[in-house]
């Protein structure tokens, strides 16, 4: 058999058709797909792997082909389109090259952090997968206490690969993700490799008092085999009040954090370059924090109750937390809060119970912190809830002066033109915060002001399942309506210091 035929056998077996998510919690699939943008979509994912290296510059900023590709495809989006935009973002990426060796479980961990050994981890993680599947995969090599620290190396040279999977402004963790989500093993291998060659942004932070803490006497009566999220029901959506008998709150947290004068925040002359030293800084007192948050699995439904938490989470410091004087700010960085914890039922499924709670707790700890490290901007949920609107401002076909009746409705589903707009936006970010808005939205917007009432947050009770289309509506003002005639603008870098 020639090594071509090889190769295409390989790429076949890494990027499949995709299946259908893992988890009744993870994204459903819009219609729209066919045929040719299933061609268009396997034969992205397969160019890109062998083509591009994961970072399209030496600044380690990511190769983003595959995340925008998926999306589209995801939301329905048409063949034509897949293709432009590969052609489009491939004009800006970086050639994939061979590494100085090849990397084994002997030299694993001499060469983490160096982007020149991505090829080299690619390779590993693909025969690792092959041989051991997955879920076995992703939970040695990221979830392990071998592969985060071993005994007899020192803080600087531990492995770490569960901060590292958490770095990048959480780009490790989404790419993985699309790999779970999609059943595709080529996702998988790509976002093993980049957390491979990822630095851990603070060495020796939470995570060693995390591996420490999570044990498993705590869930003994939980089985011992790979969870399988998919077959638990879903978190009620009827339930009219957040019980506050089962511990601590992540908005009590974010509550604590706004009264800790330790955590006020001004921006350094040289934010960019001092970065990893306020990280250092400000990272104990936000570890503080983070550790009261309570995960009981011994609780009925408190794995769902926790994504929850987290995903309201993530949309509140990205939505209020973007409210300005001068109207919505909408913070690059914050929002990849949101469009990564769009993953989080769909990693879940794959995990053992001890590597939920440290996918849940790590998780929580990076959302507290890139908060912080973006000014910690203030909650002005009051503001927010009744200031901003749940109606598109964009073009409608009607005929001017056409009388308003139902069968007239300019948006009788004010998603559709958030959907529509962003498969088609120039900015590839776009797509990704609204599909994960629009997921939030059918899971969790029906529920009621009052819902979280009880919680420290001030003014929490007061948000209701509207709060992910008000903040989708607000992003789409924000980057532009493109393909309803406006300018694009890319998201804001600009932060909430005082």
């Amino acid at each position: 058999m020639s090594p071509n035929v090889t190769t295409r056998q390989k790429l076949d077996e890494l990027f499949p058709a995709p299946s259908l998510p893992p988890s009744q919690l993870s994204p459903q699939r819009l219609p729209g797909a066919n045929l040719e943008s299933l061609a268009a979509l396997r034969d992205v994912l397969k160019d890109n792997h062998q083509r591009y290296h994961i970072y399209f510059n030496h600044l380690h900023f990511h190769n983003h082909i595959t995340h925008r590709i998926l999306a589209i495809y995801a939301l329905g989006g048409s063949a034509a389109i897949i293709r432009d935009y590969y052609k489009r973002d491939g004009e800006i990426q970086r050639p994939a090259f061979e590494a100085p060796e090849p990397i084994t479980e002997e030299n694993f961990v001499d060469h983490l952090g160096d982007e020149n050994f991505y090829q080299g981890y690619v390779s590993f993680f693909s025969k690792q997968i092959s041989e051991k599947g997955a879920a076995s995969t992703l939970e040695e090599f990221v979830f392990s206490e071998k592969y985060n620290f071993q005994k007899g190396r020192d803080a600087n040279t531990q492995p770490e690969m569960l901060a590292r999977f958490f770095g990048g402004f959480l780009h490790p963790l989404i790419h993985i993700g699309y790999g779970v989500e999609f059943g595709l093993k080529g996702m998988l291998v790509e976002g093993l490799a980049m957390t491979a060659v990822h630095d851990a942004d603070v060495k020796g932070s939470h995570l060693p008092l995390l591996f420490s803490t999570v044990g498993t006497d705590s869930v003994d009566h939980i089985t011992n085999h790979l969870s399988s999220f998919a077959l638990d029901a879903p978190a009620s959506t009827n339930t009219p009040i957040v019980s506050k008998t089962g511990g601590v709150h992540a908005f009590d947290i974010v509550a604590r954090i706004l009264k800790d004068d330790k955590l006020n925040r001004r921006a350094p002359a040289d934010y960019a370059e001092r970065f990893k030293e306020l990280l250092v800084e400000y990272s104990p007192t936000i570890r503080e924090h983070a550790e009261q948050w309570t995960v009981d699995l011994n609780q009925p439904g408190e794995v769902g109750r926790k994504i929850e938490e987290l995903v309201w989470l993530s949309s509140l410091v990205y939505g209020p937390g973007g409210l300005t004087p001068n109207g919505h700010r909408s913070d690059f960085f914050l929002m990849h809060l949101v469009t990564s914890s769009l993953f989080l039922p769909s990693l879940i499924a794959y995990l053992s119970p001890r590597s939920q709670v440290l996918l849940l707790r790590g998780y929580l700890y990076t959302v507290l912190t890139l908060w912080v490290m973006r000014g910690r901007p203030a909650l002005n949920i009051k503001s927010f809830m009744t200031t901003t609107s749940v109606e598109p401002e964009v073009p409608t076909t009607a005929a001017p002066g056409t009388p308003f009746t139902t069968e007239t409705t300019p948006t009788p589903n004010p998603f559709l033109p958030v959907l529509q707009s962003a498969i088609a936006h120039p900015i590839d970010h776009l797509i990704k915060i609204q599909r994960a808005f629009a997921h939030f939205d059918t899971l969790y917007g029906t529920r009621p002001a009052g819902y979280f009432k009880g919680t420290e947050l001030e003014d929490a009770e007061l948000l209701d399942g509207t709060l992910f289309l008000r903040a989708a509506l607000l992003t789409a003002d924000y980057t532009g309506w493109v393909r309803e005639g406006k300018e694009p603008q890319q998201f804001s870098f600009e932060g909430f210091f005082t």
